[in-house]
C-alpha cells in the first residue's frame, strides 16, 4: 500500500508511532539526545497507559525546550522550525482521530525537513508537491505520493521508505512491531544527525 493508504488504515497505536518516528528522526534539530523520546515510545508498548501520554509529552517538551513555537521571522533555520512544530503539534490525548492528523502533518514535515537538509540536488517541483500529493490522494486523486516523489534526492527518498516501513511494521505486528519500528527510526536519526553535523561544520 502507499504511504497515504497506510496512514488511512492505521490504528491509534500505528498512527502515534508513525508521527513519533518522524519526530524521533528529526530530534537532532531540536538538540535532543537519542533517548529524548524514549518515554513516549515506551507508552506505545503493550501495557502502556494511554492516559499517561499527555504528561509524558509535556515532560519531553520541557526537556527539549519546546514550550511554544516561535514565528517564522524569529527563526533562521526552517528545518528546525518544522521540527519544533512537529513536537508542539503532538496531541495531548492518544486517540486515533487526533493521531491521524498528527501523523499526516509529521509525514509531510519530515519529508520537507529531509529535503531542506539534503546537499544533493533534487527536483524542486516534485518536493514542493508533497503536501498537495497527500491532499490529492486523501481526496481520492489518482497520483500516489510515491509517484509524485520521482526525482527526489536520496535523503528524501530514504525518509519516505522509512515512513512506509514503520507503518507496515505496526500494521502487521501491532505493539510487537514497535522495537523494529524504533530501529528503523534510530537508523534515520543517525543519518540526519550526521547531515546536521556536516552542515554545522560548513557554517563554522
Amino acid at each position: 500500500m502507499s504511504l497515504v493508504e497506510l496512514i488511512a488504515q492505521a490504528d491509534e497505536r500505528g498512527l502515534a508511532a508513525s508521527g513519533l518516528a518522524c519526530l524521533d528522526r528529526c530530534v537532532p534539530l531540536l538538540g535532543g539526545d537519542d533517548e529524548a523520546l524514549r518515554p513516549l515510545w515506551a507508552n506505545l508498548a503493550a501495557g502502556g497507559d494511554p492516559a499517561a501520554w499527555g504528561e509524558l509529552l509535556d515532560q519531553v517538551r520541557g526537556k527539549l525546550g519546546v514550550a511554544e513555537v516561535v514565528d517564522d521571522e524569529d527563526v533562521e533555520d526552517e528545518a528546525a522550525l518544522l521540527a519544533r512544530r512537529m513536537l508542539a503539534a503532538a496531541p495531548a490525548v492518544r486517540s486515533a482521530p487526533e493521531a491521524r492528523i498528527w501523523a499526516d502533518a509529521c509525514s509531510v514535515a519530515s519529508l520537507q525537513i529531509h529535503r531542506l537538509l539534503d546537499p544533493a540536488e533534487d527536483d524542486a517541483s516534485s518536493a514542493d508537491a508533497l503536501p498537495q500529493a497527500l491532499n490529492s490522494v486523501r481526496a481520492g486523486g489518482a497520483p500516489t505520493i510515491e509517484g509524485r516523489a520521482q526525482g527526489m534526492s536520496p535523503l528524501v527518498a530514504a525518509e519516505l521508505r522509512r515512513q512506509i516501513s514503520v507503518l507496515e511494521l505496526l500494521a502487521q505486528h501491532g505493539a510487537g512491531g514497535l522495537r523494529r519500528a524504533l530501529e528503523v527510526s534510530t537508523e534515520g536519526r543517525r543519518v540526519l544527525r550526521a547531515v546536521v553535523s556536516r552542515r554545522a561544520r560548513g557554517r563554522a
